[in-house]
């Protein structure tokens, strides 16, 4: 599939349950083996998650960005972009098409809200055995920044707009 099939948009409160779905098939695919499946599909987890994207759509605080291909949500991404050294909180992609651009392009609806934002660098916390976004992140420009033996901080230095 080609990325011109995936449109980035702002997150709407009517996005919540797909959001969720995705977040969780997401989730599921690198904790599994890890942690115990109640930690990341439990229903208290499934709707502490679902309470805190609900929280996020509706801020000011933080930017929902949504990938939509056709009429399928099918990533998101929280960030924050107020100040440097800011977050992506979360950026997940529906595991059905990972490897399509979705990522790419979603990534870089994120870097185009930094840079209007002023934003010049900006971290991340990955599940350090994820080596699969840890990859994705790299390829996109992030670096190692810290690790402990569940996580890794990584750093993105924002390019500047042209």
């Amino acid at each position: 599939m080609s990325t011109s099939y995936v449109t980035v948009r702002p997150a709407v409160i009517e996005d919540l349950d797909a959001i969720c779905d995705v977040h969780a098939r997401a989730r599921a695919t690198y904790y599994e083996g890890h942690l115990p499946a109640e930690a990341y599909r439990g229903p208290e987890e499934l709707e502490r998650q679902r309470v805190g994207t609900r929280d996020a759509i509706i801020s000011r605080e933080h930017t929902v960005l949504c990938a939509v291909r056709g009429d399928h949500l099918v990533g998101f991404a929280v960030l924050g972009a107020r100040f440097d050294g800011d977050k992506l909180f979360h950026f997940h992609i529906d595991p059905q098409v990972w490897r399509t651009g979705t990522g790419t392009k979603l990534h870089q609806s994120c870097v185009a809200v930094w840079q209007a934002a002023k934003v010049t660098t900006a971290r991340l916390e990955v599940f350090a055995p994820n080596a699969r976004a840890r990859a994705f992140y790299t390829s996109q420009g992030w670096v190692e920044d810290s690790r402990d033996a569940d996580h890794v901080t990584m750093l993105l230095r924002v390019p500047p707009t042209d």
